[in-house]
């Protein structure tokens, strides 16, 4: 069966959001064009390693001289987004792999988030050295400007950040009543 493919290009709208309290948030990648748009479930980790590549391909064009458009340095004021995720929130599919990418012919940054794929039917053992290729149910495909995928970034760094602070010592989460650390001589809060 092939991939059925969300797509858009230069949506309204493209962040990264979260439902819950620190320590317990789902968080979603979500894109609109008009009354059309389409929610994902990834983790805190693909979306912030999502935000820092974009922001580190985007360093890497500007720096590069051949490069002929113009790299924002900050995300436009114009394209701040601090609203919330677009309601209803029904999720499309969880992500598995995400894909990110640059089209030169178009100046966009293209990132692809595929749906999880599972295998239950298939024993380890009976497969030995073979390669099974499955194919996602679904992908995300998003084109989008690079002031706008400046903004995305820093947007999903600081919603990412917006959790719970990080423990001094060890770099783990740490919940409003303490936690405890694994680095020899720590002291619970």
């Amino acid at each position: 069966m092939p991939t059925i493919v969300h797509e858009f290009s230069w949506p309204d709208r493209l962040v990264v959001g979260t439902v819950g309290q620190p320590g317990e948030r789902a968080f979603y990648l979500q894109a609109r064009t008009k009354a059309r748009f389409v929610t994902v479930a990834l983790g805190k980790e693909q979306s912030a390693l999502l935000a820092q590549k974009i922001d580190e391909m985007l360093d890497e064009l500007k720096s590069t001289e051949s490069n002929p458009f113009r790299i924002p340095d900050s995300t436009p004021i114009e394209l701040v987004d601090n609203d919330p995720l677009d309601q209803p929130l029904d999720t499309q599919f969880r992500t598995g792999a995400i894909g990110l990418g640059w089209d030169p012919t178009t100046a966009e940054i293209v990132i692809e988030a595929y749906a999880m794929v599972e295998v239950d039917d298939v024993d380890a053992n009976e497969l030995g050295s073979e390669l099974i290729e499955v194919e996602p149910s679904e992908a995300l495909l998003v084109r989008i400007p690079v002031g706008t995928a400046r903004a995305f970034a820093k947007r999903t760094l600081e919603v990412v950040g917006a959790g719970r602070p990080s423990c001094p010592l060890c770099g783990y989460p740490m919940n409003p009543e303490g936690h405890v650390c694994p680095q020899p001589g720590a002291v619970d809060d």
